[in-house]
């Protein structure tokens, strides 16, 4: 393979946990219709992101700080991702978490598992008392849409002549992934690639992806997307 290096980008959100934490969490604490309601007009784009969280706020009924630590406890993550990381590990493979959802519980979650050493990116959720307070550090106007926008991170985490990688399942992997040279999506984003026809491979687990990165490995050289070549050199214009 050529000497450039592959990063991998990774949602984690119903990607590397098996359910929506960020959900889970105001469907918990909140009145749930309303909640769905909420969600459903960020799924049709009807509302941002940002919008999203600040209503699923709102919508609170109660909140209790034990019970929400043993929510996200009890919150699994697909095993076959460790053994992706590991894979990665060993092929000099970086690999970044790029989420629209909390940095509470996702370093939680990531401590518990023995993977805090991975790098990660998400929105800020803080406990204080009997209140959850929620705030965007990487909310940019230019990409109002989303929260924490994930193209951003895998511009600023990557080079011209590193091998992208996107993997993700839902709304705030559409416009990112079409950042990487290569897609593995599921749920979601499979739909859109698929009503886009933007190329990408569907995985069911991990187990998938290392399988088809492992074909990579193999080969002298990478192809690269001439499409994530112009979003990324549209963005850099625009700076």
């Amino acid at each position: 393979m050529e000497s450039s290096k592959i990063k991998v980008f990774v949602d984690f959100d119903g990607t590397i946990s098996l359910l929506d934490v960020g959900r889970e969490i105001f469907y918990t604490f909140g009145n749930k219709e309303k909640a769905e309601e909420i969600v459903s007009q960020f799924q049709n784009g009807i509302i941002t992101s940002r919008q999203c969280w600040d209503l699923l706020i709102k919508n609170l009924n109660y909140f209790n700080h034990q019970k929400l630590i043993e929510l996200i406890d009890n919150i699994p993550i697909d095993q076959t991702f460790k053994d992706f990381v590991q894979f990665c590990k060993n092929n000099h493979i970086e690999i970044f978490i790029l989420s629209d959802g909390f940095d509470f519980y996702i370093e939680r979650i990531l401590n518990r598992e023995n993977l805090k050493d991975i790098p990660f990116y998400a929105n800020s959720l803080k406990v204080e008392g009997e209140k959850l307070l929620i705030s965007f550090p990487y909310f940019n106007p230019d990409y109002p849409h989303s929260s924490n926008p994930k193209m951003i991170h895998i511009i600023d985490n990557s080079s011209d002549e590193d091998f992208t990688i996107y993997i993700g399942d839902g709304n705030s992997d559409k416009e990112a992934a079409q950042y990487c040279d290569l897609i593995f999506a599921k749920d979601n984003l499979l739909k859109h690639c698929e009503k886009n026809r933007i190329s990408f491979y569907p995985f069911k687990n991990f187990l998938d992806i290392k399988e088809q990165i492992s074909k990579l490995l193999s080969k002298k050289r990478l192809r690269k997307s001439y499409q994530a070549f112009l979003k990324r050199k549209l963005a850099y214009e625009a700076e």
